[in-house]
């Protein structure tokens, strides 16, 4: 099923791209231009990404020793 009809990209396309690491709509519109035309399918993306539906990548770098100090909490929402 299509998602974006302006450039032909389709749910599978999306969830692909989500499983690559794209976790936000302006990631998939980097990816695949979806979204970037008239807009009509952002909230289809956003529903299709869905909260936690795909693991985010780590953006914490540095080492182990960066986040010492840091409840785990903090550091998941880091």
């Amino acid at each position: 099923m299509y998602v974006c009809n302006c450039f032909g990209v389709t749910e599978d396309q999306v969830k692909r791209h989500a499983e690559g690491g794209a976790c936000t709509p302006r990631q998939i519109a980097s990816a695949c231009k979806a979204g970037t035309d008239c807009g009509s399918c952002v909230r289809r993306i956003q529903a299709l990404l869905g909260r936690g539906a795909y693991p985010r990548p780590a953006l914490v770098t540095g080492g182990p020793d960066r986040m010492a100090g840091v409840a785990p909490d903090e550091a998941a929402a880091a």
